[in-house]
């Protein structure tokens, strides 16, 4: 992967994420009820098969953490040499002969370079939830590499923010701060105010966050449907589950669409003019997931020619904006900077997972959140 200014914003972006992971203490790390309660809350699933019947498995001898608090880890895989590296360049010197990577996505742990120059690399353990950019490297297929990720870690938080946007755009919020910083007392700025109570969401991608988004929005009294790739099923407080190919069918009928899917070939651009042209005048688009899930020239048009009522953007394509682009004075338009798992939470719960799958690994047992790497998430 090549760096450029705004990959390296975007990493500038993270240093309070990391100053989080770096200062929490594992708490409880070596207690099983502990660990036992992080999964049940966050719904984390256990794969099917032993790590031990990989091919290439074998207990660990030589872990990378890349910009991260490596001693969260410590004892978790006896006798396994740890490295703490603080920057891509020391991480691509140090993982030449490395099992195991564990990092952020966004700070570097799926270079390119980095990981074709880890020939004896066997796992990687991103502490985000999206691998897209891991995805994207073709030796990671090719070579069969694990992947597990932190799906279900920040969903309570990206659900919350979902909805916040949703509750800013249909009461007008976005039109009276700024007219706040104005100083300007205009009642009639905002002149068509939504109530969401009894209005329809569509949840795209009924997953972890997916869930949290459903779960929030039935809770201020809204009708969820869903998509989903994997089966109809669902929780109680989703009245439908439809299979991806019902999107559009329930696009057309929904009052709030929210994009919560992983980014694969299959999700890239499929929010676009045939998608936005079927949509209610007074929908509202939310996107917590991916940015290149959508067109973006399509969505400035859908605004422009007030084919939709509004979108609330925690990603866009490409990101960042640049500063000339027109999202950024649209009206009826939120964005957020990519922080929509950003929390006063705690991150002793992606510290515990961490530690817990590590040890799983080093014992051969059957690991936590496994990329499934033919569907990409």
């Amino acid at each position: 992967m090549q760096y450029t200014a705004a990959s390296n914003l975007l990493m500038a972006m993270t240093v309070g994420v990391l100053a989080l992971l770096d200062a929490a203490p594992l708490r409880a790390a070596d207690d099983a009820a502990a660990v036992a309660a992080v999964i049940q809350e966050l719904r984390v699933q256990e794969d099917a098969t032993a790590v031990r019947e990989r091919k290439n498995w074998r207990p660990p001898q030589k872990i990378v953490v890349l910009l991260g608090n490596a001693a969260q880890l410590e004892g978790a895989a006896p006798g396994a040499q740890l490295i703490p590296v603080s920057s891509i360049a020391a991480a691509r010197a140090a993982a030449r002969d490395a099992d195991v990577l564990v990092g952020l996505n966004h700070t570097g742990v799926c270079d390119r370079e980095l990981i074709d120059g880890a020939r004896q690399l066997r796992w990687i353990l991103s502490l985000s939830a999206g691998v897209e950019e891991c995805m994207a490297i073709p030796s990671v297929r090719e070579r069969d590499l694990l992947m597990t990720n932190m799906r279900g870690v920040d969903s309570a938080a990206i659900g919350e923010h979902a909805v916040a946007m949703t509750m800013a755009l249909a009461r007008g919020l976005d039109v009276f701060i700024h007219n706040q910083s104005q100083g300007t007392w205009n009642r009639r700025a905002a002149l068509n105010l939504q109530v969401l109570n009894g209005k329809t969401l569509l949840v795209v991608g009924l997953g972890g966050i997916g869930t949290e988004v459903a779960k929030r929005a039935h809770g201020i009294g809204m009708k969820v449907v869903a998509t989903r790739n994997s089966g109809r099923t669902g929780p109680d407080f989703v009245s439908y589950v439809g299979l991806a190919d019902e999107m559009g069918e329930l696009a057309r009928k929904a009052d709030v669409i929210v994009n919560a899917a992983p980014l694969t070939p299959q999700t890239t651009g499929i929010f676009n003019a045939k998608f936005f042209a079927t949509l209610k005048p007074n929908a509202l688009f939310i996107n917590i997931a991916r940015g290149q899930s959508v067109i973006t020239a399509d969505l400035v048009d859908a605004l422009k020619q007030g084919r939709i009522a509004g979108a609330g953007l925690d990603v866009v394509d490409p990101e960042p904006l640049p500063a000339d682009h027109p999202l950024w004075r649209m009206p009826n338009v939120i964005i957020t900077p990519h922080i929509s798992s950003d929390s006063d939470v705690s991150s002793d719960a992606r510290w515990l997972l961490a530690r817990e799958n590590l040890r799983r690994y080093a014992a051969g047992e059957k690991m936590l959140s496994v990329v499934d790497l033919k569907r990409g998430y």
